[in-house]
């Protein structure tokens, strides 16, 4: 039994309940991108499918429209994974648990995959309705776009013969993104020593932040759950506990805010008590500090007797601190030329300790390369003066307004027509394909789109049922849209 099959439109709300019902995390698009391949197939259409899994399908201009330029409709197979605590799901393997909640499409404990589930669901059912009116369709659905847009960065489009790019990866209807931050993943690895301890551990768990989209909400100044642990390490050392950290991690991806983190400390019997008061007292801060931004901050304190247990050594310990407490995160500039736009930040989307390094991956973005590639050198250094190496990966340009848009005038005429208003137009933070496809796409004029989504790389995550029919409206008025 279907959950969303009254929902309307029909076809797009059954193309994305299939797509949730296959797994698609990032780097696992395998069996979706076959999905589309076995679609492109059925419907005969020109199709091609890369080794990292991209998918390009094309179909011909329906009957008046052949004279038309081509139009790219583009969107990202993979999704972000998170899940609330307690939740069993395996997303390698198991499919979404859809729900309606009033407007609402939403999934039991788990991100829905709207961001960009929806941009796959709308061009297979523009492709699967032959009454639809378009010019030459190029849709191009790429993989790895949420782990620094890989797919994008390595698909061939030397097949396209379109410039006009309909990106349908915006969380918000109404807006029209025309211009987006390039970026890169910097990972940070710092070498790590052990040593046996005995005592009692002390497993400290933070939990109950918002977190949210590092390129969406990081001007929101909500806390990060690896700061947190860094400031409970920081105050900790300057109340001059004797301790050692026995395990270290927090956060899932790099560009989601971690929202949970945790640390376990091995201290003496007879210390444990003052340790954790001083770790209650500095969540008591942090409570206050955060108290509108993360209202439901708080700690889980455990213990248990140990013997044996490896934990840093102190010059290892001393070294995790700094760079947790001393590496740059969060709002870095803001932009001297759109006012309320962040310029530059990063965020420490991922800390991890094991037996050998810490890791420590940063979303790093910026609409001005050059204070991109700045930030990226002051992680480097920091890291490298404590022994550590930094990779940086999945670099991508900015995606620069375009002064003449002939598609940026379409939309906003046509959208006026339809409902009465003006879209808002505007650039964003957070980083899209847009700016690595316009690198392969001569005078690409592009805009970016999409119904209204909340709570987006969040357990809870949701798509508006109205908003998703009404833009989807929208989008078949700007293929009917004639310049010939």
């Amino acid at each position: 039994m279907r959950v969303l099959e009254q929902l309307e439109p029909k076809k797009v709300f059954r193309y994305f309940e299939d797509i949730c019902s296959i797994p698609h995390p990032s780097y696992k698009e395998k069996k979706i991108s076959d999905y589309l391949v076995n679609f492109a197939k059925e419907h005969g259409l020109e199709h091609y499918q890369d080794d990292l899994y991209n998918v390009i399908m094309i179909a011909p201009a329906t009957a008046g429209y052949e004279n038309e330029e081509p139009v790219i409709i583009q969107g990202h197979m993979d999704m972000v994974c998170e899940k609330e605590p307690g939740v069993d799901i395996d997303f390698e393997n198991d499919g979404l648990r859809l729900m309606i909640e009033g407007d609402y499409v939403t999934a039991q404990g788990t991100t829905l995959g709207g961001d960009d589930g929806i941009a796959v669901a709308y061009a297979l059912a523009i492709l699967d309705s032959p009454e639809i009116a378009h010019p030459r369709l190029e849709v191009v659905i790429t993989v790895s776009e949420e782990v620094g847009m890989e797919g994008a960065s390595g698909i061939d489009l030397s097949m396209l013969q379109g410039y006009k790019l309909l990106n349908i990866d915006s969380e918000e209807e109404g807006v029209m993104t025309v211009s987006c931050a390039g970026g890169n993943s910097s990972i940070c690895h710092l070498p790590v020593a052990y040593e046996q301890a005995d005592g009692v551990q002390l497993h400290v768990a933070v939990k109950g932040l918002k977190g949210g989209h590092s390129g969406v909400e990081i001007d929101k100044g909500r806390a990060n759950a690896n700061l947190v642990i860094g400031r409970l390490l920081l105050m900790l050392e300057r109340k001059g506990h004797t301790f050692g950290i026995a395990a270290l991690g927090g956060g899932a991806k790099q560009n989601a805010i971690p929202r949970e983190a945790e640390v376990s400390l091995v201290c003496a019997a007879e210390t444990k008590d003052a340790l954790s008061a001083t770790l209650t007292e500095t969540m008591t801060e942090l409570q206050h500090e955060y108290a509108v931004t993360d209202p439901d901050l708080c700690m889980e304190l455990s213990e248990e007797p140990v013997s044996g247990v490896p934990v840093l050594t102190q010059q290892s310990a001393r070294a995790v601190s700094l760079l947790v407490n001393n590496l740059p995160s969060g709002v870095q500039a803001m932009s001297a030329n759109i006012e309320g736009l962040v310029e530059t930040s990063l965020n420490m989307g991922i800390m991890e300790l094991d037996e050998k390094e810490l890791h420590l991956e940063f979303a790093v973005r910026s609409s001005v390369i050059s204070a991109r590639d700045s930030l990226t050198e002051r992680i480097r250094q920091m890291v490298e003066y404590v022994g550590g190496t930094v990779d940086v990966t999945g670099i991508y340009p900015a995606w620069e307004y375009k002064q003449d848009s002939v598609l940026r005038e379409d939309a906003v005429r046509i959208y006026e027509k339809m409902y009465g208003k003006e879209p808002a137009v505007e650039a964003i933070h957070a980083g899209l394909e847009c700016g690595i496809l316009a690198g392969k796409i001569r005078d690409l004029d592009g805009i970016s789109i999409g119904p209204d989504m909340i709570g987006i790389h969040t357990f809870e995550e949701k798509l508006s049922i109205p908003s998703t029919r009404r833009v989807y409206e929208y989008v078949l008025e700007l293929l009917k849209c004639k310049h010939n």
